[in-house]
């Protein structure tokens, strides 16, 4: 049996019924046995501000940094504000790269799913998400792609996934899999 890798899978929107949340859940769901997909929270994250980042950090700092420490991939599934990535989002990563050298992200695979009730999919979210996650030293899945457009339609009433998406989420997580497997596989 293969190894069985962590997955710390952090969601850039922050409501109870948020369609990336879901999107993440029905991930976890079809995720193949070699993928144990673990959501993140980053609501609670103090805006970064290093004058409280000293010793001892805000607990929550420290919460934040542990779990994704200890995943050995990486899963961001977002939407789109204003043609970039939501505040929260963009607070989690600033928190778990400082202190600066210590970032909690470096060297472990990732990948990004973008999705919006939009005809673009977040497409702006998803590449400037990309841009930080180079900086920071992770290894971003490039095919498939995944910019989901329409994701308003993507859940029926009883929040049951259309099958129209479910295929395309099966193959991107397959593919994602492969692509953890192929950087923490040696």
């Amino acid at each position: 049996m293969s190894k069985i890798h962590k997955v710390a899978v952090l969601v850039g929107s922050l409501r109870k019924a948020s369609i990336n949340r879901k999107l993440a859940l029905a991930l976890a769901e079809l995720a193949p046995p070699s993928l144990q997909l673990q959501l993140v929270e980053i609501g609670d994250l103090p805006l970064y501000d290093e004058d409280i980042d000293v010793s001892p950090a805000p607990e929550a700092y420290s919460r934040f940094r542990e779990q994704v420490r200890g995943a050995d991939a990486l899963l961001f599934v977002t939407p789109e504000y204003n043609r970039s990535i939501p505040a929260p989002m963009k607070n989690a990563i600033d928190v778990g790269s400082r202190p600066y050298g210590q970032s909690v992200f470096s060297g472990k695979p990732g990948a990004v799913l973008s999705a919006s009730p939009g005809a673009i999919g977040g497409f702006g979210a998803n590449h400037h998400l990309r841009q930080c996650l180079v900086f920071l030293d992770v290894y971003v899945l490039q095919q498939p792609e995944a910019y989901l457009g329409g994701a308003g339609k993507f859940f029926d009433d009883s929040g049951k996934l259309d099958a129209g998406i479910e295929g395309f989420l099966q193959k991107f997580i397959d593919a994602y899999a492969a692509w953890v497997e192929r950087h923490l596989g040696r």
